[in-house]
């Protein structure tokens, strides 16, 4: 008698602020190299939605059937805690990248009232590259940057910052049990490091990989990300029953 051979690892992939889940497609490609794992992007709608109507959004979206891992980059941090804290079935590890599970500038917290004057659909390109790819820039990461910004109004993207500034899903998120990996760019201009920090001590046994990269960790460093999240998967324990 012959089985059928046990269904590839999935892996759910969160976008960052863009949203788009087009700037996977090096980490995908160099994911599919080292391991047999497969992914599922899900890109947001191009509205002003809070991380409440996002989470629906995502929840509706997960695979059915089948254990899965969710991996949130940037922005999706807050999403990622949500689904620690209350695991659809099948989840069975969260992966942090270059994320946050609160405002991770809280000073900044008293500026969200001026959004409505950061000129986000002019912003400049050197402020962008220095922003999320210095110094690791080259001339076609910019250009996919660019192209994926473009996809989505001013209006969302000043929803989106607004979000992350009154976001603090940190008490959700220690309330979880799934095993955490935390990718973090040692070049990060956005997210400070000691956020990583703040999460190792709310998640029990956490795992933190640092990789030379900058904010955009995925798309300037695919490589070594891959290696690094397809070691923290292998490690997981074999598949369980789902809930």
């Amino acid at each position: 008698m012959t089985t059928s051979p046990p269904a590839s690892t999935l892996l759910v992939l969160l976008p960052g602020m863009d949203g788009t889940a087009s700037l996977f497609h090096r980490f995908d490609a160099a994911l599919r190299a080292h391991s047999a794992i497969v992914t599922l992007a899900i890109a947001y709608p191009a509205a002003p939605l809070d991380y409440a109507a996002l989470e629906a959004f995502v929840r509706e979206r997960l695979p059915q059937g089948r254990p899965f891992v969710v991996l949130a980059e940037s922005f999706s941090g807050p999403l990622g805690a949500a689904l620690r804290a209350d695991p659809p079935p099948g989840m069975r590890a969260l992966i942090l990248c270059c994320s946050f599970v609160r405002n991770p500038r809280p000073m900044l917290a008293p500026l969200r009232h001026l959004l409505h004057m950061v000129p986000f659909g002019a912003m400049p390109g050197f402020a962008l590259r220095q922003a999320l790819l210095a110094p690791h820039a080259t001339p076609q990461l910019q250009a996919e940057l660019a192209a994926a910004l473009a996809q989505v109004p001013p209006s969302v993207l000043r929803q989106r910052l607004r979000a992350v500034l009154e976001t603090d899903a940190s008490r959700s998120f220690a309330r979880g049990s799934l095993p955490v990996l935390y990718l973090r760019a040692r070049h990060d201009r956005l997210v400070p490091p000691a956020n990583a920090v703040q999460i190792l001590r709310q998640a029990a046994d956490a795992q933190l990989v640092d990789i030379a990269a900058p904010h955009m960790l995925l798309q300037a460093a695919p490589e070594a990300a891959a290696v690094a999240v397809a070691a923290f998967i292998d490690s997981l324990s074999a598949p369980q029953a789902l809930n």
